[in-house]
């Protein structure tokens, strides 16, 4: 008769293990999807491994329990081991990397605007590179995040925009920034000074009104994205802690399957010696008590 334990990790694994086919199944689906754009292009990668990990991992798990071999449950418990350890790890590089970032509020608007100085090296070397910029713009176009700005047409003063509470991105590559002194029309139509742009800044001459190009190649529009990072990255290490608390709960309950899964021994197999060894152990006590119980 399976034990608790057991019960438990089977249920969990089962879970896991749709997860994992549902995360298969979409990066399949982005692979053979002939429109697809390079957005999903990006996630099929990580889709497919994160779904592979949670389908060998779940298997691990269910066979372990369901069949009751030892064996396979060790190799579970290593691997869960070695996946709460890398999450430890990148729930603290994730706040190392995210320390900086302090954005300056614009006086009079709902925003703040950030510089890439305010970004540790990482994020800027690694994150919004070259190599990397171009796939990031595609999602960025591809989740239409500057469409609402322009679409509200009704705002004729420049006031109401200003006072609304642009996310990071929108601040960062839907509108030029603040110090070029470009006069307002729409959220995504603004006009160059006669005078031309009041600083002399790459991003005020990178500026465009079209609605495929904006400020979408402009610093700003990075440091937008990265202030985006931060804040979903702290939120992910919040996420972080969660997950870990249920893993090692999971992992307790796992090494604790890996016991009841040993062989029934009745007291006729159990010498007076071996007998005086486990009973030092609490848990052997209980064990052992269960033993006696069903024999």
């Amino acid at each position: 008769m399976f034990r608790i334990s057991n019960t438990v990790v089977g249920l969990l694994n089962c879970c896991t293990l749709l997860v994992g086919l549902a995360a298969i199944s979409a990066s399949v689906y982005f692979r053979l999807h002939g429109g697809a754009t390079d957005c999903q292009t990006v996630l099929q990668t990580p889709l497919l491994a994160l779904g592979l990990v949670f389908l060998v991992l779940s298997l691990l798990g269910l066979v372990g329990a369901c069949c009751r071999l030892n064996s396979v449950l060790y190799v579970y418990l290593a691997l869960m081991f070695l996946i709460i350890l890398g999450l430890i790890v990148f729930t603290v590089f994730a706040l190392l990397v995210t320390n900086k970032g302090v954005g300056q509020v614009v006086s009079g608007r709902g925003y703040k605007e950030y510089r890439l100085a305010d970004f540790s090296h990482w994020l800027q070397q690694y994150v919004v590179n070259a190599k990397n910029w171009d796939q990031i713009r595609s999602c960025l176009i591809d989740a239409e995040v500057c469409k609402r700005l322009g679409n509200n047409t009704h705002e004729k003063v420049s006031f109401l925009f200003y006072i609304k509470n642009l996310s990071l991105i929108q601040s960062g590559c839907c509108k030029p920034p603040s110090y070029c002194g470009f006069i307002y029309k729409n959220g995504t139509l603004w006009e160059v000074p006669k005078s031309g742009p009041a600083v002399a800044d790459s991003d005020c001459t990178t500026w465009s009104n079209e609605k495929e190009k904006l400020c979408l190649d402009c610093k700003s529009c990075k440091v937008g994205v990265l202030g985006n990072i931060r804040k979903e990255w702290r939120r992910l290490a919040i996420l972080n802690c969660c997950l870990l608390v249920l893993l090692t709960f999971v992992y307790c309950i796992g090494c604790c399957a890996t016991r009841t899964t040993a062989p029934s021994l009745s007291t006729q197999d159990i010498d007076q010696e071996t007998l005086d060894l486990y009973m030092i152990d609490p848990c052997y006590c209980l064990e052992y008590r269960y033993i006696f119980s069903s024999s």
